[in-house]
């Protein structure tokens, strides 16, 4: 049992030091914007955000990795008016879902790493996923 308690101990710790701003922070019952996942390989870490109503080609997501593992992902939460098929518009009188306007997630990764070698992915399900290498670590290539 204490070794569960360990790896909870851990995980809470790295968990803890996500901050969000802007419209990460307002956002409530929904789908939360800014939930963070992180994983470590022996050469690489892999991270996972959470952003939810958020589309590859209609936002630009901004993401900047520095060496000491201090990663900032920025964008803006697009304002959706949905159409009817009346053509009419509907805008939100109860949103639930992050709001829209400009937010910030920033965390740090468990070590160093080497802010050049990094590949971001934007999953269609709203993850956006990002490995990257450990500073230091030689990259085999095949």
């Amino acid at each position: 049992m204490n070794t569960e308690n360990n790896q909870t101990t851990t995980h809470s710790k790295v968990i803890s030091h996500v901050f969000c701003t802007g419209t990460a922070k307002q956002g409530s019952a929904g789908p939360p914007i800014g939930l963070v996942d992180i994983g470590v390989s022996e050469v690489a870490y892999i991270f996972r955000v959470a952003l939810p109503g958020i589309e590859k080609n209609q936002n630009k997501i901004k993401c900047e990795i520095q060496r000491e593992g201090r990663v900032c992902i920025q964008g803006v939460v697009p304002e959706i008016a949905i159409p009817s098929e009346t053509g009419s518009l509907y805008r939100m009188q109860v949103q639930q879902l992050c709001p829209p306007g400009p937010f910030s997630i920033t965390f740090n990764l468990p070590g160093q790493v080497d802010p050049r070698l990094f590949t971001p992915t934007f999953r269609p399900d709203g993850i956006f996923e990002v490995v990257v290498v450990k500073l230091g670590v030689r990259v085999p290539t095949s």
